[in-house]
């Protein structure tokens, strides 16, 4: 899918991935060649569609659903990621198909993951959905590329250098999920401490790294299954100075994982470099970690018989 030279989207089937994500000619994403290094380098989770569930389920567990439990396989420790051993981010997708989607040009992706996959009870239909468009700023004669998904994870570069050192970021809120060591919320909504994360802060050597859920709708009980008849809310915004790229994050989620790329390790493949510590970041629009195991939480995620879920994101980019 692509627009003029310099704006360029592209896809694959496997874990109906974005390949490519193409501004002023520069490629912001983080890529590998072929699907064949996708699979043999996915830890990452370079560009992926992320089910059944996003991040990590406390013990590989589903609890108290339909009466029992479920074992879900695991990835990670004893807990489950990112849906399990082979989560969608494994799967092979139908398309990418062009489609229309309220004027703008876009492809769709089809997934049937079956009931007992990864040990989830339930046959769920995926649609993934990538649309294009452009947008004026305010006069100023720069254009803004607009990507809007449902539903995915990217790692972002916004200079093309080796590390993201560089990059000013801000995000929208500082309430998140703290969490034990294995990584999994202890239940309750905090503010984070180690750094001011809603006034411009330089990632840099000194910058800690981070790796936090950060909530955005703190009422658990007000979020629907579907929310794409809600308004994208400006999740976190990105500058790099010497590049001049911008980036913008916006979501109907609730909650997104911030994730500075301290533990990304993927060799050179062909003509793309290695990828280590802090070549990227990624900001990943979810629901709370461990939702189905919290009470009070799970609602946003327990899709029930005919019901549907939903999310929407959308990534703006514009270099100066």
């Amino acid at each position: 899918m692509a627009g003029r030279a310099e704006t360029f989207f592209a896809f694959l089937p496997l874990g109906a991935i974005i390949q490519e994500f193409r501004v002023a000619g520069q490629n912001i994403v983080l890529s590998l060649p072929d699907e064949d290094a996708y699979r043999k380098h996915r830890e990452p989770y370079f560009g992926c569609t992320i089910g059944r569930t996003t991040n990590r389920l406390r013990d590989g567990v589903v609890k108290n659903l339909n009466g029992k439990s479920y074992v879900i396989s695991t990835r990670e420790g004893p807990n489950s990621l990112h849906g399990g051993k082979d989560g969608w981010n494994s799967r092979v997708f139908q398309g990418p198909r062009p489609v229309n989607r309220n004027g703008w040009e876009g492809v769709e992706f089809r997934y049937t993951s079956l009931h007992g996959e990864e040990g989830y009870p339930g046959t769920v239909e995926l649609r993934v959905w990538y649309s294009a468009g452009r947008a004026s700023d305010d006069g100023s004669g720069r254009e803004k590329t607009v990507l809007e998904v449902e539903y995915e994870v990217d790692y972002f570069n916004l200079s093309g250098a080796p590390t993201i050192d560089g990059t000013v970021a801000v995000l929208s809120t500082d309430k998140y999920l703290p969490t034990d060591s294995t990584g999994i919320p202890l239940g309750r909504i905090e503010s984070y401490g180690p750094l001011r994360v809603t006034e411009p802060f330089l990632i840099d050597e000194q910058c800690p790294d981070i790796d936090s859920c950060f909530v955005v709708d703190t009422n658990p009980q007000s979020i629907p299954l579907d929310t794409r008849s809600r308004e994208p809310k400006l999740l976190a915004s990105f500058k790099h100075e010497e590049s001049g790229m911008h980036l913008e994050v916006l979501s109907t989620e609730p909650a997104f994982q911030f994730y500075t790329g301290k533990y990304i390790d993927v060799p050179a493949v062909g003509r793309f470099p290695a990828r280590g510590p802090r070549s990227g970041f990624c900001v990943e629009p979810s629901r709370y970690v461990n939702a189905p195991n919290e009470p009070e939480w799970r609602s946003m995620c327990l899709l029930k018989k005919g019901q549907i879920w939903g999310a929407r994101t959308v990534y703006r980019s514009w270099r100066d």
